[in-house]
């Protein structure tokens, strides 16, 4: 089983680095390519809020490499420096998708409001499960009841993984909807953006594939235990 695992957890590793390998190429490329109206990705953003009359979000510039979020807790828009500065497909794109989040938020969409309500949980849960795991695989013969422990930690934040799959690829939906009608990225443009926010949210499926094989396995070698 411990092979199988290490195939399986090597394999879904490979998975996420080829994945992300593929975002950042695909950045890079429609990085390259200007729009056509010339909009800023703080600009797209403006107009994106204005557009679904939402007054009460800030957009900020943020520090790194696609470290675009918006956070709802502070109704602030961060943007990367390329994407708040840069003119193209990709800084439209990406702009758009975190708007997309302020958009949901503004609707109150279920799935956000629902993965909002859970991160403290995942956050103690991610914190947690990093001490867990070493004690849980030391101890798991005289307290197998620490594995338990673990898997319910696990389970928390592989559960957070798949509730941000669909807030992540309707943010995406909006952008795209909303950069089409709005006219700010059509023919080439828009075929752009749809490959690029596809490619970011295959990252998402990446991850959270990758924390439902790590529960499994913990699932497995519980029970494994608890028959000997």
């Amino acid at each position: 089983m411990d092979m199988f695992y290490w195939v399986i957890i090597i394999g879904f590793s490979i998975i996420g680095f080829l994945v992300s390998n593929r975002l950042k190429s695909k950045f890079k490329q429609y990085s390259q390519v200007s729009l056509r109206s010339g909009m800023s990705g703080r600009e797209v953003a403006e107009a994106m809020l204005r557009y679904y009359g939402i007054n009460d979000v800030q957009i900020t510039q943020g520090q790194g490499f696609l470290s675009d979020h918006y956070n709802p807790v502070t109704k602030i828009v961060n943007l990367s420096p390329e994407v708040y500065q840069g003119r193209s497909i990709s800084s439209a794109a990406v702009a758009a998708h975190e708007c997309g989040h302020a958009v949901q938020h503004a609707n109150a969409y279920v799935w956000l409001k629902f993965r909002s309500a859970i991160v403290p949980f995942v956050n103690v849960a991610a914190m947690a499960q990093q001490w867990l795991l070493l004690a849980a695989f030391m101890l798991l013969n005289s307290f197998p009841a620490l594995m338990l422990i673990t898997i319910i930690a696990f389970a928390v934040t592989t559960a957070f993984a798949f509730i941000t799959l669909p807030v992540e690829f309707d943010a995406s939906r909006r952008a795209l909807v909303w950069l089409d009608e709005s006219g700010t990225a059509k023919g080439t443009e828009y075929d752009g953006a749809k490959d690029a926010l596809w490619w970011a949210a295959m990252t998402y499926v990446s991850a959270a594939l990758s924390a439902l094989a790590m529960l499994l396995y913990l699932v497995l070698r519980y029970m494994g235990s608890s028959r000997n």
